[in-house]
């Protein structure tokens, strides 16, 4: 318990030492193989005699990738507890969120244990606001809360404020967390969060093992899953939406496989992770995010290692490939009329429509007509009971619908801040993914965070050690007193 309260803890050792074969290796290897022959057995016993072996070795391959990921994320070096749980909170929220659409206090039950947790690392509170403004990705996650609940409450919708100012205290305490912890240890909590993302795609893929290769997979029973089994979503009761899958593999491949402090192997299992995980969550826009990075690696580094700036550009053409190439690229996943965007141009139409027609305290403060801000369109079915509550996949877009015209400036000047800390004496790790970040605009809200905020809380937790971290306490990232390699490969 004093562990989970100290958000100063530093990083622990691996468990797997990166850089030599121990006993600890030959447990986890036999374990692992466990895992997967169990998974691989269960499924076959589920199948006919005709199709057992076929389903069991697709399970057990399955299985033994996730096992694989696990492993990776023991071997880190760095990786501290604050860090773990903060990436861990926020995969879990949403994860959570997708499989339990219908039962929001399952959501709501580990958001409320988080702010508690939060509460407790961030005393005293309005002391540890300081560091906030400072930080371009606290302005991108936070200011849209923050005025869309003056704005409801100026419109009087007293039932939407108090809930977006539920939403705006959970997410301030969070940001607040980060730099306290960041502060406190003097550590990068990036690597913990990394390791949280790797930890969160094993799950998934030891859960749904038995229908990664399968042509149909499990999907949520309701309009988000229509017509989407042909993409990799986890299992029964752990389901995840493609592109936020997609998006945590470009993570870990930027974090762990830019960053020279890590073992070389290390780097290439990184690289690793979105060449597999990609063409099966089918994600068009992890596959812009990840061919940006790559572009902007090559820009960092084509100088010195050419050949190391046109490998992550090759594995882009190849994952496009195995996606399924040019149709993958111009696919109408929801039919003729939902064109090439999947439907985003309709919704970005609606809320441009309902942004006119609203007063002018909702265009300067957000549209007040739900907590979220979400869009509900007529066009998507006949029953209003059965149209989502659509999200605008387009930050600036969001931007516009959650915070109004002082959504779009904080937004605007966030994005300039945390640009600027990018670029600017940054690890290369972090360049690479501020930068890149940037073509997620159009048709993601990763960078507006949310309850599944992952793109959020890396950039957060990265600019935090950048801006606030580094010079607050000892620089060594490894606890046996080695200096930390990947804060040195920065500096040089």
């Amino acid at each position: 318990m004093r562990a989970l309260l100290d958000p100063g803890a530093g990083p622990v050792r691996p468990v797997l030492d990166p850089d030599r074969w121990t006993p600890r290796h030959r447990i986890a290897l036999l374990v692992g193989v466990g895992v997967a022959v169990v998974a691989g057995l269960v499924e076959a016993v589920r199948h006919t005699p005709q199709s057992s072996a076929v389903e069991g070795l697709g399970a057990f391959l399955a299985a033994a990738f996730a096992v694989g990921l696990v492993g990776l994320a023991l071997s880190l070096r760095g990786v501290t507890l604050p860090g773990l749980l903060i990436g861990a909170l926020f995969v879990t929220a949403g994860v959570l969120s997708w499989a339990y659409t219908d039962t929001p206090l399952v959501v709501w039950a580990l958001l409320l244990a988080e702010g508690a947790l939060f509460l407790v690392w961030t005393f005293p509170w309005l002391r540890n606001l300081a560091g906030l403004p400072r930080l371009g990705a606290a302005w991108l996650g936070l200011a849209y809360w923050l005025l869309g609940t003056l704005g409801a409450v100026l419109v009087w919708h007293p039932t939407v404020a108090v809930q977006r100012l539920t939403y705006a205290g959970l997410f301030t305490l969070a940001a607040m967390a980060i730099v306290v912890a960041t502060r406190k240890s003097g550590r990068d909590l990036s690597i913990g969060i990394t390791a949280a993302f790797l930890c969160a795609l094993g799950v998934l893929f030891l859960v749904g093992s038995g229908n990664v290769l399968d042509a149909v997979h499990v999907v949520p029973h309701n309009k988000w899953g229509e017509h989407m089994e042909y993409r990799f979503w986890g299992g029964p009761g752990l389901l995840y939406h493609p592109n936020s899958i997609a998006l945590l593999t470009v993570l870990i491949a930027v974090r762990i496989g830019a960053d020279g402090g890590f073992a070389r192997w290390q780097r290439y299992a990184a690289l690793a992770v979105p060449a597999v995980i990609l063409p099966l969550a089918n994600s068009r826009t992890g596959v812009g995010f990840l061919g940006a990075a790559a572009a902007v690696h090559a820009v960092l580094v084509w100088r010195r290692r050419l050949l190391e700036a046109v490998v992550p550009l090759v594995l882009v053409g190849v994952i496009t490939l195995a996606s399924g190439g040019w149709d993958f690229l111009t696919a109408k996943r929801y039919g003729e009329a939902a064109d090439v965007t999947s439907g985003r141009t309709a919704t970005w139409a609606q809320v441009w429509r309902e942004f006119k027609a609203d007063d002018p305290v909702q265009k300067a403060f957000g549209d007040a007509k739900y907590a979220r801000a979400y869009v509900v369109r007529t066009d998507t079915a006949a029953d209003p009971k059965d149209r989502p509550k659509l999200t605008t996949d387009n930050a600036l877009v969001g931007a516009l619908r959650r915070g109004g015209i002082l959504g779009v400036l904080a937004f605007l000047f966030g994005l300039a801040l945390l640009l600027w800390h990018g670029v600017r004496r940054a690890p290369p790790w972090f360049t690479i993914a501020t930068v890149a970040s940037v073509v997620t605009i159009p048709t993601a809200d990763w960078l507006l965070g949310g309850t599944g905020g992952t793109m959020w809380v890396y950039l957060l937790a990265g600019e935090a050690f950048l801006v606030l971290g580094s010079a607050s306490g000892d620089p060594s990232g490894d606890p046996s007193g080695e200096p930390d390699r990947s804060l040195a490969t920065a500096q040089a």
